[in-house]
């Protein structure tokens, strides 16, 4: 690509963090500064909501008690727990202008350097054949499968989920890929009972497919991949980026108007 892309490497973030840094990397793009793909971890575990995502759905008490972390996404679909070793996450940041009007044809060119990487890790994976139904609305892992934006491996089991957003001046992807898959635990988030053995037959994980593979296997793969993709140089956050992301976590993505309403306290 012809225009300046950074890779920004693996950080670990508390889940407001990871989503505020995606918006300041939105900012930055629409600026003129540079397009953006980065990895990041979430540490605690934590549970991203989706955007319209009601707060019933979620099982709060069990949440705490498991120590885990709740915030709400600025993308839709239903709510997806980011375990600290089994979760690995990706954001790619453009200016909108510099993206397809169209949305599958913006999924397809965006998710080209994850199949990448999982060609050079020796997994089959392709976005969905076809649309499979529901088993749980508010698991975004359980919502029906969509062949624009789901990924599965060659048994037809998710793999990764992808969602976007896009602003007046910006378009934001992000998805999360599973490393390894602890349904019981993925599960408790909920307010409804879903059994681990349908949680199994329709979620896969790399570390089930490969596991020979580790974690940071995985990941090198993907940032290897998502800079080849972009034609990106390692990069940094600059000091103005890391102050807007700290303030925006806190007063947005920290707050129970949003997380638990919808309701955007920095607009």
């Amino acid at each position: 690509m012809s225009a300046e892309w950074r890779l920004l490497r693996e950080q670990t973030l508390p889940g407001g963090e990871a989503m505020a840094y995606d918006e300041t990397a939105a900012r930055t793009a629409a600026a003129g500064g540079p397009r953006t793909v980065r990895l990041y971890q979430w540490q605690p575990s934590t549970l991203s909501l989706g955007y319209r995502q009601a707060p019933e759905s979620v099982d709060w008490d069990a949440c705490e008690r498991a120590g885990i972390d709740v915030i709400r996404r600025n993308t839709g679909g239903g709510g997806i727990y980011h375990d600290t070793h089994g979760d690995i996450s990706y954001s790619i940041i453009a200016p909108a202008d510099e993206v397809p009007g169209d949305l599958m044809e913006t999924y397809e060119r965006f998710c080209q350097p994850l199949f990448s990487a999982f060609d050079a890790l020796g997994i089959d994976a392709h976005f969905a054949d076809e649309e499979q139904p529901a088993i749980h609305e508010p698991a975004c892992y359980l919502r029906a499968l969509h062949p624009a934006h789901d990924i599965v491996a060659g048994d037809g089991r998710k793999l990764s989920g992808n969602a976007q957003y896009r602003r007046k001046d910006a378009v934001i992807q992000h998805g999360s890929i599973s490393f390894r898959s602890d349904p019981e635990r993925h599960l408790r988030c909920f307010a409804e009972d879903v059994s681990p053995t349908e949680f199994e037959g329709r979620v896969t994980s790399i570390e089930e497919l490969r596991p020979e593979l580790s974690r940071s296997d995985v990941v090198a793969a993907l940032e290897e991949a998502l800079a080849e993709w972009a034609g990106a140089e390692t990069g940094e956050w600059s000091d103005d980026e890391v102050a807007f992301a700290e303030r925006r976590a806190r007063e947005k993505y920290g707050s129970e108007a949003w997380t638990r309403h919808r309701d955007d306290p920095t607009t």
